[in-house]
């Protein structure tokens, strides 16, 4: 197995999601994957196999096996590009499959994916209740311009749009509770944000289900955000997402919306290898 930490999502030469990507002959067993993901220890760790078509590839975090990871995806298409050249791959997931596009030049690694197929429907009263108490928050806090729902493209995370930066700066919650609560729903992740305009929205993701407080970089979330906001007739084509700074981790997510209302987004950004410790 070739093990690689790299780090997706980029801002300029900072920051960005650290991912694991495991390039294998065959995929290991579901076991052994997971203690792998374990002891790398990222937020998400994708393994990769050789396919006559592309790759299979699953996603685990430190706890749980994800459906679907964006910045992995990202560190994955960049880590193919350094081993065969830019180009387009074919990955074949859980469910369905989605491609992604590597470069590799001299000034760097980047790499864009096309999501899965974006959906949203509105949550029960009593699911906003209780993710808002989770998060102490009331519904004053919340952007009516953009309505609480959940999202999918890939991975299934709950939407709350904040008012204001503060708010979302301000996030705190119960690892335990918002576990359990992530877990009954399916969430991959609670995606809080503040649209500083439509077109460059900041964003914050607790990943408790996984075993993570936070995760620096979303990108499951952000295709899904993208085709949630083309649902609301929201112009916003284009979409700069900033994530991970109030963990001192900044991120940058660049998204296009589908092509078509509840087809996949296009997700890209820059990716760096991680210098491990001597």
């Amino acid at each position: 197995m070739d093990v690689q930490r790299l780090a997706a999502f980029t801002y300029g030469d900072r920051g960005g999601n650290p991912a694991g990507v495991v390039l294998c002959d065959t995929l290991p067993e579901s076991a052994r994957m997971q203690a792998i993901a374990a002891e790398i220890g990222y937020s998400e760790t994708v393994f990769a196999a050789r396919t006559p078509h592309g790759y299979r590839v699953r996603y685990f975090a430190p706890k749980a096996e994800i459906p679907f990871c964006g910045h992995a995806t990202i560190a994955l298409g960049a880590a193919l590009a350094a081993k065969e050249g830019d180009g387009t791959f074919e990955l074949e997931l859980n469910e369905g499959r989605v491609y992604v596009e590597g470069r590799c030049s001299v000034d760097g690694l980047c790499a864009a994916l096309v999501s899965p197929p974006t959906r949203n429907s509105p949550p029960p009263d009593g699911l906003i209740k209780a993710a808002l108490t989770l998060f102490t928050l009331a519904d004053v806090d919340l952007d009516p311009r953009i309505p609480p729902a959940i999202i999918e493209a890939g991975a299934r995370h709950l939407l709350l749009a904040l008012r204001d930066r503060q708010t979302l700066a301000a996030m705190r919650y119960e690892m335990k509770a918002g576990a359990e609560l992530m877990r009954a729903w399916g969430f991959a992740t609670i995606s809080l944000v503040y649209a500083e305009t439509f077109d460059r929205i900041h964003a914050r993701n607790p990943f408790a289900a996984g075993g993570v407080y936070e995760d620096p970089a979303t990108g499951a979330a952000a295709a899904a955000l993208v085709g949630y906001l083309q649902v609301l007739d929201i112009e916003a084509e284009n979409v700069e997402i900033v994530q991970g700074e109030d963990m001192g981790v900044p991120c940058l997510l660049r998204v296009t919306a589908p092509a078509l209302l509840g087809g996949g987004a296009r997700v890209q950004g820059e990716v760096r290898h991680i210098k491990e410790a001597a």
